[in-house]
């Protein structure tokens, strides 16, 4: 295979393109617990719930960062990892 920058950027190491995969258990979880925020608007479960959901999203993002299986999921850990660090920052003030 020709090792050209739309291989690397969209192909995995069996010569597959790969934009999407099926989700694995920190974007499970990120997704349920940042759903059940919005159904828990405070308090101290509204709190956990939130700390587990920045925990997970924050997981995926570093994993998909240092492991995904090409550079477009690996360009998308780090989009998603600036987002959530973003929206801590500027959610605070």
């Amino acid at each position: 295979m020709e090792n050209s920058l739309f291989n690397q950027t969209f192909r995995d190491d069996a010569g597959n393109i790969v934009i999407a995969q099926p989700p694995n258990l920190p974007i499970l979880v990120a997704v349920t617990t940042t759903l059940l925020t919005l159904v828990v608007p405070s308090g101290t479960v509204h709190t956990g719930l939130d700390a587990i959901a920045f925990g997970s999203w924050f997981t995926w993002a570093w994993l998909e960062i240092f492991e995904g299986v090409n550079y477009f999921r690996r360009a998308l850990g780090l989009f998603a990892l600036l987002a959530i660090i973003a929206s801590r920052v500027f959610n605070t003030f």
